[in-house]
């Protein structure tokens, strides 16, 4: 168990250490890219900062997943990861398309970009996010927040490197039009993420089906058992991004249904389709009485 506890605690620090980390470099890459002119250290701070806010939401994410339930909030806080990684999605996209606005500004009137300061800059953000994505390197085979973070990082050491490119290319060629033109290339990259991202808490906003859940599959399972006749009112919904649940009612012609059968359909449902929370609904088909959400138009034939 202690074990356990201490990989806990070292994401903690992770995450301590690659938020503080980053917003300092965010706030330095910003200020030089301001006085420096250049585009292109302020597209890769706003890439930054855009992974600082996912650095957050994933520790958010697994804080508040973990805070117990309240008699008003019976689920607990497992939803405000989404809620937040809605907002920070459409703040991204606004900022998106101030950079974006600038960088075609540009290209009529190139601004004389600092190449020095670029390479400098950039390098030291080279080496925070790599050394941030080294950090999250272990816990990433288990954990998907985790994973998100340390792709973030990555993938953030990437886009540093091409800035430092940049500013070599301006300094060794005086091609002054390199500096719009990778801001472009940051954007496109931020939005691609920021698309997915934004469509993901979307569809957990809006408890749709999550993707890892097959639900023709779920629902062949359950009809295919040997006692049930027909299922209604079958709903699946994340109730965190790590956490799924269910609910359904089967009409069973088994008078004889047990415990035992509920545990191996939780057990299936848990180990096939990462369904944690099950809650099943059994009625008896032996009886005239329908349930309320029983739509199904054929009543059941006289035995």
């Amino acid at each position: 168990m202690s074990h356990h506890h201490h990989e806990v605690t070292n994401h903690n620090k992770a995450f301590a250490i690659g938020i503080v980390l980053n917003i300092i470099f965010v706030v330095i890459e910003a200020a030089y890219g301001i006085l420096s002119d250049s585009l292109a250290l302020i597209a890769d701070a706003g890439h930054n900062l855009s992974d600082v806010f996912s650095l957050l939401l994933a520790w958010g994410a697994s804080y508040l997943a973990s805070r117990a339930a309240t008699e008003k909030r019976t689920y607990g806080l497992r939803k405000a990861p989404v809620l937040a990684s809605l907002g920070s999605a459409i703040l991204l996209l606004i900022a998106l398309g101030g950079i974006a606005w600038e960088a075609v500004s540009r290209f009529d009137t190139p601004a004389p970009a600092e190449g020095v300061t670029m390479i400098v800059v950039a390098a030291i953000g080279v080496v925070i996010n790599a050394l941030t994505a080294w950090l999250f390197f272990s816990g990433q085979k288990t954990d998907l927040n985790i994973k998100g973070a340390f792709l973030h990082m990555a993938a953030d050491a990437v886009v540093s490197l091409g800035v430092v490119l940049a500013g070599v290319l301006i300094l060794w060629q005086g091609w002054l039009w390199v500096d719009p033109v990778i801001s472009l290339l940051i954007v496109v990259a931020i939005l691609l993420g920021t698309l997915r991202l934004l469509k993901d808490s979307m569809n957990y906003a809006l408890d749709a089906v999550p993707n890892s859940v097959d639900i023709a599959a779920l629902r062949q399972y359950i009809t295919g058992l040997e006692s049930v006749e027909r299922i209604h009112d079958l709903h699946v919904w994340p109730l965190s991004t790590t956490e799924i649940a269910l609910t359904v009612h089967l009409v069973v012609n088994d008078t004889q249904l047990d415990n035992h059968f509920l545990r191996q359909l939780q057990q299936h449902f848990h180990d096939h389709f990462n369904i944690a929370h099950a809650t099943i609904q059994i009625e008896s088909s032996w009886d005239e009485q329908r349930c309320m959400l029983d739509h199904s138009q054929q009543r059941a034939a006289a035995h």
